[in-house]
C-alpha cells in the first residue's frame, strides 16, 4: 500500500515558477513510477509527468517537455515537479500518482490515469495573466 500527500501548489502570476513535492509513504521500489496528473475544470485527467523512482526512464506529453521536468529523491521517497514558463492554462489541480508497474506497452501506457493503482488528494495551482 502507497500514500502520497501533494504540497507546493499556490498561485503565481504568468511566466512564473513553480514546484509541487508528492511524499510518499509506504513500499516505494526503484522501479516503482510515480507520476504528477492535473485536472481542470470541466476538462479530463490528463498526464504532465512520469519517472520511475530510480529514473531509469521519464516520459512527459510533447507539449509541456521543454517547461516541466519531474525528479525524485529516492531516499526520501519523493517526487517533484518543477513547472516554469507557467501559462493560465497550466491552471489546475495536481495530482501525484504511483504504481509499481505499467500496463503494456509502458511508453504507450505512462501518461494515462488507469495505470496508476495509488493517489494523493491533489494540491491547486493558479496562473493569473
Amino acid at each position: 500500500q502507497v500514500q502520497l500527500v501533494e504540497s507546493g501548489g499556490g498561485s503565481v502570476q504568468s511566466g512564473g515558477s513553480l514546484t509541487l513535492s508528492c511524499e510518499a509513504s509506504g513500499n516505494i521500489y526503484d522501479h516503482t513510477w510515480m507520476a504528477w496528473f492535473r485536472e481542470a475544470p470541466g476538462k479530463e485527467r490528463e498526464g504532465v509527468a512520469t519517472t520511475q523512482v530510480a529514473r531509469y526512464v521519464t516520459y512527459y506529453p510533447d507539449a509541456l517537455k521543454d517547461r516541466f521536468t519531474i525528479y525524485t529523491n529516492k531516499g526520501k521517497k519523493m517526487a517533484f515537479l518543477q513547472m516554469n514558463g507557467l501559462k493560465p492554462e497550466d491552471a489546475a489541480m495536481y495530482y501525484c500518482a504511483a504504481a509499481h508497474g505499467l500496463p503494456s506497452p509502458a511508453k504507450s501506457r505512462a501518461l494515462e490515469p488507469g495505470s496508476y493503482n495509488y493517489w494523493g488528494q491533489g494540491t491547486q495551482v493558479t496562473v493569473s495573466s
